[in-house]
């Protein structure tokens, strides 16, 4: 499959990224009700790049299943907030659903670890970990709970701390500063032993708080703070890169299961490849997106990640997540990414 990319299109309400397509062999089913209709939801915009990639792989395994299996999408919380579609993905209720490993942690404490702090320099770093033995081990994790994980990750980033009352260039600067952090015991743990003040909130909430000064900043990628609009009530950019993340796209299990091994294969080839595309996207925007952020008003500074790593490991932040992730868990990371502790 190839695919273009037009940034002016990601940002129309509903957008599709061109596509074109190989026309392999499709899947016959009779003309009537699918024999699979299932939903796939997520916590992101509907301009954002993963539902823009999503769309299209909805619309090619929708085409290529001939009429046997539906997929529909449910992006930017239509289903709940990320706690809730995680419920509703082990129930059975949600049969697709897209979620950083930091949420899923609080289901599955290890799978939060590739959000350790300043592990990675950069993707030359990221993807053969993730692609590798470190997202091997994770997916293994997951699948002990009965929930199936596509073998590739969601690309959403390296973090960055965005602020309505001041930069973030040194720890000193961060001290006290009321954040707003995803449901995640590595994120809370992170700032606490920065010594800011987090507050965690589901992503649907989070605009508002910002809007209403329940906290001064939030972190994220510039990607999400671009499409979820956060220009329009945060002021500062500090390029911080104090984490990377990354979105699992997971099945409730015995939906999967219940899928022919045609339509797996069918389903698994299409949203892996499109997780692909997102990835180049997401990076290629990153190159582009503090240019356009400037000119909607954000100050932007840089930092050095010295400092911050040394306040971590002088507050027990690697020890203590070495312990509680264990020492296989901490193998595994330390092959890929060098001593921590």
């Amino acid at each position: 499959m190839s695919t273009t990319f037009d940034r002016r299109r990601m940002l129309k309400f509903g957008a599709l990224a061109g596509t074109a397509v190989a026309a392999p062999a499709i899947l016959t089913w009779p003309a009537s009700a699918a024999q699979f209709s299932y939903k796939v939801a997520n916590n992101l915009p509907q301009s954002h790049p993963m539902n823009v990639r999503l769309a299209e792989a909805i619309k090619i395994i929708n085409e290529q299943s001939g009429g046997q299996l539906e997929f529909k999408a449910f992006p930017n919380n239509q289903l709940g907030a990320d706690t809730d579609m995680l419920s509703q993905l082990r129930s059975g209720a949600l049969e697709f659903f897209t979620l950083s490993g930091g949420i899923l942690s609080t289901l599955i404490p290890a799978v939060s670890i590739y959000n350790t702090a300043f592990i990675f320099k950069d993707y030359s770093e990221v993807w053969p970990a993730m692609d590798g033995p470190l997202g091997g081990y994770l997916r293994g994790l997951i699948e002990k709970t009965g929930i199936h994980p596509m073998s590739k990750l969601w690309n959403n980033g390296f973090r960055q701390i965005t602020s309505s009352t001041r930069p973030i260039a040194t720890p000193q600067d961060i001290k006290g500063f009321k954040i707003r952090v995803a449901v995640s015991p590595l994120f809370i743990s992170l700032f606490k032993a920065l010594e800011a003040a987090p507050t965690a909130i589901n992503f649907a909430e989070v605009y508002t708080a910002l809007q209403t000064k329940v906290v001064e900043g939030q972190e994220n990628a510039l990607v999400l703070i671009d499409s979820a609009k956060f220009f329009e009530v945060q002021k500062y950019v500090s390029l911080t890169n104090h984490g990377w993340d990354a979105f699992f796209m997971l099945s409730n299990g015995r939906a999967w299961r219940a899928l022919p091994p045609k339509l797996q294969e069918l389903v698994a080839e299409n949203l892996d490849k499109a997780a692909l595309a997102m990835r180049e996207d997401t990076m290629k925007l990153d190159q582009t997106l503090e240019i356009e952020l400037k000119k909607k008003g954000m100050i932007f500074n840089r930092t050095e990640p010295a400092p911050f790593r040394e306040v971590l490991r002088k507050n027990g932040f690697y020890a203590e997540w070495k312990g509680k992730y264990g020492a296989d868990a901490w193998a595994v990371l330390e092959k890929q990414v060098g001593q921590l502790t």
